[in-house]
């Protein structure tokens, strides 16, 4: 029996863009995504007319369909709340100290209380963010402008690399342990997805200390340029990635593009469109908040206006928003399901004979993410 069916429902009787997981280990091991259907949904669909053995049969058989087309799923796929109002259980694992996108995903996290619930924040340290102190206090800084410092907690995760990290191991003390204990903590308690978006070295340390979190959680990872080489996310920590990958864990990819198109690169933004959209936007801070870059802030929207002023470029992509965006709607990206590849010396390599599968996303509508995005921030509901 899957592992969040009749608990996480696709939208209006489509497949689910990402996790089904199965309890036995075989299954976790073969098998990465199946939909996440219910009755109720299959008979209400406007596709209608398909039971729900027949919906089943259709993803048993996913896996020999090349891509799943954005374009026709999107008016289905409309929300990632269950049919009977549940939501979505989150970790955001994050190095939010980096740029400016990871803020701007988790201020549209917090936003979405009626689709996600966020169970932690664990922050990771990429080159360009500082050690993790830093991705802490950035973190920090955006749960301080929605009030909800005191409600949801953020543990540190590594400043090191997975493999530097696994010489000499020891389950109970190494670099990044709160990270990775509150995501097997997590994953014990409820159906938590991963939401990573900086490198892997978290995700992979808790699957290194309890393996068996492959077989009960999935990961939603925003990196790669797959298939070429080269993106941020993944140089960070190339030996993660591979782990992450060879543990059998659920695994979609979030592409990035950047360079090479038709990734999370393209949904940008510019520094105008921010000052005309985002002034007060966002629940107002009790207490103001200083910026990273100075100055006081009491809403989020304008600590945007500020990130982007800062950052010294017209032009941003907010690529980590597009991972959360499609787990509201799968139809704003296009999937392919293709034999879990490799990385070697930094490239990937295809494995057309494996029989691990992950989900490969590209192609997003910029423009219903983006309005989505801001709309969020304007009519918020607050995470619990």
């Amino acid at each position: 029996m899957s592992f969040f069916k009749n608990t996480l429902k696709n939208f209006l009787g489509f497949f689910f863009i990402i996790f089904t997981l199965f309890l036995s280990n075989s299954c976790a091991k073969d098998t990465d995504l199946f939909e996440i259907i219910s009755e109720e949904q299959v008979i209400e669909s406007d596709d209608g007319a398909q039971g729900v053995d027949e919906a089943e049969e259709e993803t048993d058989n996913d896996e020999d369909s090349d891509s799943e087309n954005g374009d026709d799923n999107q008016d289905n796929n409309d929300t990632g709340t269950t049919s009977n109002g549940q939501k979505l259980n989150i970790i955001f694992d994050t190095d939010a100290n980096n740029e400016l996108d990871d803020q701007h995903a988790l201020a549209y996290l917090l936003s979405n209380g009626d689709f996600f619930n966020l169970e932690a924040i664990t922050v990771n340290a990429t080159q360009l963010g500082g050690d993790i102190d830093g991705h802490f206090d950035e973190a920090l800084r955006i749960l301080k402008l929605y009030n909800l410092e005191n409600s949801i907690d953020i543990f540190k995760g590594a400043n090191g690399l997975f493999d530097g990290i696994s010489q000499n191991w020891n389950p109970n003390s190494f670099d990044g342990i709160a990270a990775a204990d509150i995501m097997i903590e997590k994953t014990l308690e409820k159906e938590t997805i991963i939401v990573a978006v900086g490198k892997l070295t978290n995700v992979a340390l808790a699957l290194r200390k309890d393996p068996e979190l492959a077989n009960r959680s999935a990961v939603l990872w925003l990196g790669s340029n797959y298939p070429n080489s080269g993106e941020y996310n993944e140089q960070n920590d190339l030996s993660s990635v591979n782990y992450v990958i060879e543990s059998g864990i659920p695994l979609e990819i979030v592409t990035v593009g950047l360079g090479t198109g038709g990734g999370a690169a393209e949904v940008y933004v510019n520094v105008d469109e921010i000052r005309n959209r985002m002034p007060g936007l966002g629940p107002r801070a009790n207490v103001p908040v200083t910026g990273r870059d100075g100055g006081q802030f009491n809403h989020f929207g304008d600590y945007s206006i500020n990130l982007f002023e800062n950052i010294g470029k017209d032009t941003r992509s907010l690529f980590d928003l597009v991972a959360l965006s499609i787990l509201k709607n799968s139809g704003w990206g296009v999937r392919e399901s293709i034999p879990a590849p490799i990385l070697q010396n930094g490239n990937w390599v295809d494995r057309p004979g494996n029989s691990r599968r992950i989900g490969i996303w590209r192609n997003f509508s910029k423009d219903p993410i983006l309005e989505d995005f801001f709309e969020s921030i304007e009519n918020y509901t607050l995470v619990e």
